[in-house]
Order: C-alpha cells, then sequence, then structure tokens
C-alpha cells in the first residue's frame, strides 16, 4: 500500500508536465486531461520497478497516448485549419487573470506557446507534432521517441528537423513584452468601440489574418488584410462593450461577455507593435467548457 501510495504521489508532482506535453499534442485541455488519465491507467498497469527515470517515462508514454488520439480523430480534428473551404479549428485557449497566472498554468503554457504556434502544431502529421513536441519542447531522446512511432532514431531526428522547418517557416517571432502588447490590445479595443477605421489600420500589419472558430453552430469566419479586418471590428464593435483583458496563453488577450455570460476569447499575435493575426473562439459549447469567470 506505501508503495502504491508513493508512485501516486510521484504520479501527481508529474501530472503539471504531463499535461504540458499532451496540451501541445492535442491542442485541447479536456483531451489532454484525458491522456494523462490514460496515462495513469497505462502505470497501474505496468511493472517500473526497473525504470530509472519516471518522468521521462511517463512524458513519452503521454505522448504515445496523445498520438493514438489524434490518429483516430475525426475528419474535421485531422484537418484543424482546412482555411481553404473556410473551416476553421482552434487548438483551445488557455485564459488567465492578467498578473495571476497560477503554477500548473504557468507550466503548461511555457516557452511561449501561444495560440499562434499552437495553430502551427495542429498543421503538422502526427508523427512530426510527437518528435517534434517531444525533444524540441521537452529534450527526450530521439532513441527514447522512436519505439512510439516505430522507426529508426536517425527517421525520427529527420521527422521533428521537418516539423521545426515548418514551425520556424509559419511562427515568425512576434513581440514577447506583455507591456508593448497591452498597448496594443486596448488601443485596438478603444478603436473598435470608437468606431475609428483609421486608428485600426494603423494597428493591424498590411497583411493581417483575423479567423474565428464558432463551432458546429456558428459559421467560421477567416478574413485577410487590414481594411476588411478594420471592418470586422467596427461591425462588432458592440461586443467590445463588454470586453475584458486576461491572458491569452500567457500573452494579452480579450474576453468578451454579456450578462456573465462569455461570448469570445480573443488572442493576438503582434510584431512591430502591430497586429498581425486575429483567433477568436466563439464556439459556446466550448467557451463553456472553458469555465471562464470575469
Amino acid at each position: 500500500m506505501d508503495e502504491d501510495s508513493s508512485l501516486a504521489d510521484r504520479f501527481e508532482a508529474e501530472r503539471p508536465g504531463l499535461r504540458a506535453v499532451a496540451y501541445r499534442m492535442l491542442g485541447s485541455l479536456a483531451e489532454a486531461e484525458d491522456a494523462v488519465q490514460e496515462t495513469w491507467l497505462k502505470l497501474g498497469r505496468t511493472d517500473v520497478g526497473d525504470v530509472r527515470n519516471l518522468g521521462a517515462w511517463l512524458t513519452t508514454v503521454t505522448g504515445r497516448v496523445c498520438l493514438d488520439m489524434l490518429r483516430s480523430r475525426t475528419s474535421r480534428r485531422e484537418e484543424p485549419l482546412p482555411e481553404q473551404d473556410g473551416t476553421v479549428r482552434l487548438p483551445d485557449p488557455v485564459v488567465t487573470r492578467l498578473g495571476r497566472v497560477d503554477p500548473e498554468q504557468e507550466i503548461l503554457i511555457a516557452d511561449s506557446v501561444g495560440i499562434a504556434l499552437m495553430i502551427v502544431l495542429e498543421t503538422l502529421s502526427p508523427a512530426e507534432r510527437l518528435a517534434f513536441v517531444l525533444h524540441d519542447m521537452f529534450d527526450v531522446p530521439f532513441d527514447d521517441i522512436a519505439p512510439a512511432l516505430g522507426r529508426t532514431a536517425a527517421s525520427t531526428r529527420q521527422l521533428a528537423s521537418r516539423a521545426r522547418r515548418r514551425v520556424q517557416g509559419a511562427a515568425l517571432a512576434a513581440d514577447t513584452d506583455n507591456a508593448r502588447k497591452r498597448d496594443v490590445v486596448d488601443a485596438f479595443l478603444t478603436a473598435s468601440r470608437g468606431g475609428d477605421f483609421e486608428a485600426l489600420l494603423a494597428l493591424l500589419d498590411p497583411d493581417v489574418v483575423a479567423r474565428s472558430d464558432g463551432g458546429t453552430l456558428v459559421p467560421s469566419v477567416l478574413r485577410r488584410g487590414a481594411a476588411d479586418v478594420a471592418s470586422q471590428a467596427i461591425t462588432f464593435a458592440r461586443f467590445a462593450a463588454g470586453a475584458h483583458l486576461v491572458l491569452v496563453n500567457g500573452s494579452p488577450g480579450v474576453v468578451s461577455v454579456t450578462d456573465g455570460r462569455p461570448l469570445s476569447v480573443m488572442s493576438f499575435t503582434i510584431r512591430d507593435g502591430r497586429v498581425t493575426a486575429l483567433d477568436i473562439l466563439t464556439d459556446p459549447d466550448r467557451l463553456a467548457a472553458l469555465g471562464l469567470t470575469v
């Protein structure tokens, strides 16, 4: 019994890190919890007496569980952002109050895992995502990742390299100063509320992309270009009246509410003081599952 309790305690100590692995792999907070729970069940069915590094073992097992989940997703989930047909699927945001991120949430979104990076990760194949996440984000050796993929270490290294190039090419370096980013978000809200089209144009990158994920009931919206995005922001200015600044994956963002009910979560990607991407979750079911409070 004491041995079982000790193993449970060790697992609980690793749980925040395992959730971080699963979130990066799956882009879903609920599925990440399911993956961690499955890892716990696998631990209970396995003799780990000879395992030298339980944390590393659990990380690899969690990665393998997530790989299986990615491979078994429906066709919609397999193509989370098929923008060619107008469908948008955004990863779950991690929403916290300004200046109040608890330790587990810090682990969950460490290493600047913003929504923009999560979107890029969702465009990778399951195998590429596993190799990149485990090696580049969690320092798992290729020799330990390869068995989960049924590949050699050299082949796994090539997968991670290919994924790295795609990540670096798609997720260009964004601004990291949260104070400056908050100023941009504040200015965006002020301009939206005031219907100031020219001010919005000054804040938006000419090639800005705005993506809105409304789930199965609300049509997705994909807009490109500063003029189109600025017009849309003014059209929905009434939502800005109930907007509150928050942290979305550790970066300044916005939650819009009405009568205490969340209407949207907006994530900003900002580069050189201009908004290059807006990612907006409006799916009522997923918003309800986030348990947001204002």
